[in-house]
């Protein structure tokens, strides 16, 4: 099992920066419909600068490595990521437009997100290699999968080289390489789990399986997030389910990405892994009952009474 006692004091996060551009709805439009909706909102968002904003906010140092446009939504971005404390110098400028994202959100919480990458496709390995010295001096280095998969590479290749462990958010989900699964913390929703394990994911059961699966890869420990009925871990102590905080659904947007910024600020504090995901899911829990991405994270001091769930054990047949 991974160790969670880290030397250094900060996380680096690799990752995409985007303006979210949320339209509410009350459902979904069928094809070739028009369908009017009810409310229009533009917030900083993006799942790498949501999981930098995520790790500050609940306690963390976090040093962020990304590209921003030359347009009006950079300073907009920047300006939030300085509002949490995350230090964004070796987010660089591109000459185009910055990533959005385009939000439809339903009255039941329930998102359908479609991205145009804009500068986060133009960060390249030379952006991240400038930045080896955020990684290689780093308690916990984050990636996901909205920049470039080969400056995920070097990113991990330089932390590898500095024994600095990894957290890997593989999303949005793309078939991968085993040798970008074999990190410290794989973390997936069911979507990804199914994706990538090659199994379905549609019952806890299915879950604990794929769980299983994905551990046999070569990850350290495996976190699984199931929505409303809350998380698996899976590592060498065996596969266990933690069940979801009660919380009233507004706006599911970025509650994976908060979920991974309490884990991983709890990891940084030497938190178990066990405790580390139980302060993601209250995190989480808050997360959710808030409109919007960064704006819907919550702040540490926020989850003082949300009191941890208790662990449920795998009783199935190991296989």
């Amino acid at each position: 099992m991974p160790s969670t006692r880290f030397p250094s004091p900060h996380i680096a996060v690799v990752g995409s920066l985007n303006m979210d551009l949320v339209l509410r709805v009350s459902r979904c439009p069928a094809p070739g419909e028009t369908l009017l909706g009810h409310d229009f909102a533009q917030h900083p968002g993006g799942k790498g600068a949501n999981q930098a904003v995520a790790c500050a906010r609940l306690g963390a140092q976090v040093r962020m490595i990304g590209k921003l446009g030359n347009d009006a939504f950079a300073a907009p971005l920047r300006a939030t990521l300085d509002a949490a404390g995350v230090d964004h110098r070796h987010v660089s400028t591109d000459t185009g437009a910055s990533g959005i994202a385009m939000i439809v959100v339903e009255d039941n919480g329930q998102n359908r997100i479609m991205l145009a990458p804009g500068a986060n496709g133009a960060l390249t390995q030379a952006d991240v290699r400038l930045a080896a010295d955020d990684i290689h001096s780093a308690a916990l280095l984050l990636c996901q999968l909205e920049v470039p998969t080969d400056c995920v590479r070097i990113a991990f290749a330089e932390a590898r080289g500095a024994g600095v462990p990894i957290l890997f958010n593989p999303a949005p989900a793309i078939p991968l390489d085993s040798d970008l699964l074999a990190v410290d913390y794989l973390v997936v929703n069911e979507t990804e789990a199914a994706l990538i394990s090659g199994l379905p994911v549609t019952t806890r059961a299915e879950a604990m399986a794929a769980a299983r699966r994905l551990l046999r890869g070569g990850a350290g420990a495996i976190l699984l997030t199931l929505g409303a009925d809350g998380a698996l871990i899976a590592d060498t102590n065996g596969v266990r389910h933690y069940p979801a905080q009660p919380a009233q659904v507004v706006d599911t947007t970025a509650a994976g990405d908060t979920f991974i910024g309490g884990m991983a600020a709890g990891l940084l504090e030497g938190m178990v892994i066990d405790d580390a995901v139980q302060l993601g899911m209250r995190a989480a829990a808050l997360c959710i009952g808030r409109p919007g991405a960064q704006p819907s994270i919550p702040f540490r001091h926020e989850l003082d009474d949300l009191t941890p769930g208790d662990p449920k054990p795998d009783t199935t047949r190991k296989s």
